[in-house]
C-alpha cells in the first residue's frame, strides 16, 4: 500500500500512532446547526481499530453510525476532535487529497448501489482503477478476478440493471474489493437482502479480510452479525462504547447490552470528570 503520494502526507503531516492502529477518532464531536438549536450526533467520541480487525458499529437507526463511517471515509468534517486513518491526519487535507487518498487505500460498500448504465458488469467493477489511471485491459482482468471472487463470473458481460439484488449487492463488493483495499467500510451493505443472501456476503466480508490483511468496518443494526467480529462498537445518542475479543453469545438482547454499554461509558466519563474538577 505504500505510494509517493502517500508516504510524502507521512512525513509531512503523519503523527505516529501504534503500529497496529488504522483507526483513532480523539475527542470527536459532530454538531448540526438547526432552526431550534445546535443537533449533536456525536459526543466527544474517542476509539480505536486495529489493523485487520472486522469491526461492527453497531447501534439503532439514527444513532451516528452512518456519521462515523462517512467520517472515516472523508466525506464529513468534524466539528471538533481529530481522526487519524494510517497515520494521517484525514482533516488536514483538502477535498481532492481526501479523494485520491479515499481511492488509493478505501473500498466502500452500501445499502444500494449506483451504477453506469452504459457499462457492463466487469466495466463498472473496474471503475475504480480506471480511475487511478490503470490500464483499460489489465483494469478489466482484475476485475473480472474481484468477480470470480463473488462466484458471479458468469454474468461479466451483463448489464448490473438486469441482475436481482443479491447478485448485484455481490457485484458491488467486487467492486468495492476490486483493488485489494487496505480498508474496506460497509454501511448496512445487507440491508437489503434476505438473510439467506445477507449471511453469504458476510461470510464473504469476513473471508476476504483474513486472506488479504484488510480491515474491516461495518455498519449495521443487525445484531446477528456481532459474531462475526473482534470488535464492536456500540452507538446511542452520539456517545459509544466498545467491546472487543469474541463475541459474548450467552448476552441479553442487543438492546440491553446497549444500555449497558453506554452506562458503562457515561460512567468513566463521570469519574474522569470529577478527576478533572478535583485537580482544580
Amino acid at each position: 500500500y505504500n505510494s509517493k503520494f502517500a508516504t510524502e502526507d507521512i512525513r509531512i503531516r503523519g503523527i505516529k500512532m501504534k503500529d497496529d492502529v488504522i483507526v483513532k477518532f480523539e475527542n470527536v464531536s459532530k454538531e448540526y446547526k438547526a432552526q431550534d438549536g445546535t443537533s449533536t450526533i456525536l459526543k466527544n467520541v474517542n476509539f480505536e481499530i486495529q489493523k485487520n480487525s472486522v469491526t461492527i458499529i453497531f447501534g439503532p437507526s439514527g444513532s451516528g453510525k452512518s456519521t462515523i463511517l462517512n467520517m472515516i471515509l472523508g466525506l464529513l468534517e468534524p466539528t471538533s476532535g481529530k481522526i487519524m486513518v494510517n497515520n494521517q491526519d484525514l482533516y488536514q487535507f483538502n477535498q481532492n487529497e481526501r479523494a485520491k487518498f479515499r481511492a488509493q487505500y478505501f473500498g466502500s460498500v452500501h445499502q444500494t448501489n449506483s451504477w453506469v448504465n452504459s457499462l457492463n458488469v466487469v466495466e463498472n467493477i473496474a471503475m475504480p482503477l480506471y480511475l487511478t489511471g490503470m490500464e483499460f485491459n489489465e483494469a478489466n482482468e482484475k476485475a473480472k478476478e474481484s468477480l470470480k471472487r463473488v462466484g458471479l463470473e458468469e454474468y461479466a458481460e451483463y448489464s448490473p440493471l438486469v441482475l436481482s439484488v443479491g447478485q448485484q449487492q455481490r457485484v458491488s463488493m467486487a467492486r468495492a474489493t476490486v483493488s485489494i483495499p487496505m480498508l474496506l467500510l460497509g454501511d448496512e451493505p445487507t440491508g437489503s437482502l434476505d438473510s439467506e443472501n445477507g449471511d453469504k456476503l458476510m461470510q464473504f466480508i469476513v473471508s476476504f479480510s483474513s486472506h488479504n490483511d484488510s480491515t474491516i468496518i461495518l455498519v449495521t443494526h443487525n445484531s446477528d452479525y456481532l459474531p462475526m467480529s473482534s470488535h464492536r462498537i456500540f452507538i446511542h445518542d452520539g456517545v459509544v462504547a466498545e467491546e472487543k475479543g469474541a463475541f459474548q453469545a450467552d448476552m441479553n438482547s442487543s438492546a440491553v447490552r446497549v444500555e449497558e454499554m453506554i452506562k458503562v461509558a457515561n460512567a468513566v466519563k463521570e469519574a474522569k470528570l470529577k478527576k478533572k474538577n478535583k485537580k482544580k
